[in-house]
């Protein structure tokens, strides 16, 4: 085994060294002055990131905590909402509703298509719901979804539209106040460059006053928007993920997330382009929106499961494997965070040798090439 790992997961995905070494800070005490100062500048960070004027929550948790914490502070038991799924994480939400003893309306799409505004609006014109649940990057195939326009139709048919922005949230644009996105959920693991543990949500005056009588305690969002309000937090926070998010924040306004969406945007082209010349067959779309992971199809004759044991084991690479219905049949590379075209090009070498060696007919020697020519390609603003 290689003593060099590489990591090309949409999550959790690689950490900046700053950010590293604020988590190895020794611990502070959360309600003091050190502390203070840190969060402060935290949940400022955010709201920039999140592009809104209402209040971002902060929670340790992981994402999911966020998309429990939506279900549990809008809803009233019996309530009925209105899932867009086209994948795993779009069937997640509709598990969380189900748990919390909400009716789930599935509108529900093949995985790797992409959900259409139209479609919810005739969905909520023929079946009321108080909420809509919908996905923006569904990790488990590459798609992103228009939140703009479901967004919209969620409004229009008097539901209060809460998003799914884990993978999404600082890699692709998500215009929370401008697209009137009621609620946005999101983590600290992924485009954000953190350790696991975070959980954001930013929430709405609209969500405000449609919030429900579902029971919650730890994540009942007035609880902690209080504590929020003079910069100190409900319950102990995860003081060293805290630090380091800061950092990671810094780093990435630093930079612009103009900056950011673009160099994405460069990645995924990057990598679509690459796999493309080696003769395989993308399942993630093939456009700049497919700018947080790339889904592929395992040729003819490999499991997919096999070709990422093989790349971790042998070569020290991770990647992550499909989901679901695609488990076995497609592999993922993501290319969100602190990543560069010269990880892009370490992933396509990896891949290009692992198949060689699991005896696939594959096209050798010509994708990081093709990489590097689609990276220096300009981008569209």
């Amino acid at each position: 085994m290689t003593e060099k790992r590489y990591l090309f997961t949409p999550g959790p995905t690689p950490v900046p060294p700053e950010v590293l070494a604020a988590t190895a800070e020794p611990i502070i005490h959360h309600r003091g002055p050190d502390f203070r100062v840190v969060y402060e500048r935290s949940l400022a960070r955010l709201k920039e990131v999140f592009r809104t004027e209402n209040e971002v929550l902060l929670f340790a948790a992981s994402g999911t905590g966020t998309m429990e914490s939506a279900i549990s502070n809008l809803c009233s038991p019996g309530d009925r909402v209105c899932v867009v799924t086209a994948g795993a994480f779009g069937d997640r939400w509709a598990s969380v509703a189900r748990a919390f003893g909400c009716e789930v309306d599935r509108l529900e799409y093949e995985w790797g298509e992409a959900p259409a505004a139209d479609d919810l609006t005739a969905r909520l014109a023929e079946r009321e719901a108080g909420v809509v649940l919908m996905t923006h990057s569904e990790t488990s195939t590459g798609v992103v979804a228009d939140v703009r326009g479901l967004s919209a139709a969620a409004r229009e048919g008097g539901a209060v539209s809460v998003v799914d922005a884990v993978s999404s949230l600082g890699a692709v644009p998500l215009e929370t106040d401008e697209w009137e996105v009621d609620v946005v959920v999101s983590g600290s693991q992924k485009a954000l460059m953190a350790p696991p543990g975070l959980a954001l949500v930013s929430v709405s005056q609209r969500a405000w006053d449609a919030r429900g009588m579902l029971p919650r305690f730890y994540f009942d969002w007035e609880r902690t928007r209080k504590a929020q309000e003079i910069f100190d937090a409900a319950f102990t926070p995860a003081v060293s993920l805290v630090r380091g998010l800061d950092v990671a924040l810094g780093i990435l306004l630093e930079q612009g997330l103009e900056a950011a969406f673009e160099r994405h945007v460069r990645l995924g082209r990057a990598c679509r382009e690459g796999i493309k010349a080696m003769g395989l067959e993308l399942f993630s779309p093939d456009d700049d929106s497919a700018a947080v992971v790339t889904a592929i199809r395992a040729p003819d004759g490999v499991d997919a499961g096999a070709l990422l044991l093989l790349l971790r084991d042998r070569h020290g690479v991770t990647l992550a494997p499909g989901q679901g219905p695609l488990k076995g049949k497609v592999f993922r590379i993501g290319h969100i965070g602190y990543f560069d075209v010269f990880d892009i090009a370490t992933a396509l070498s990896a891949v290009e040798l692992a198949l060689t060696e699991l005896g696939a007919d594959i096209e050798r020697g010509v994708a990081t090439t093709r990489a590097f020519e689609a990276y220096e390609q300009p981008v569209a603003v």
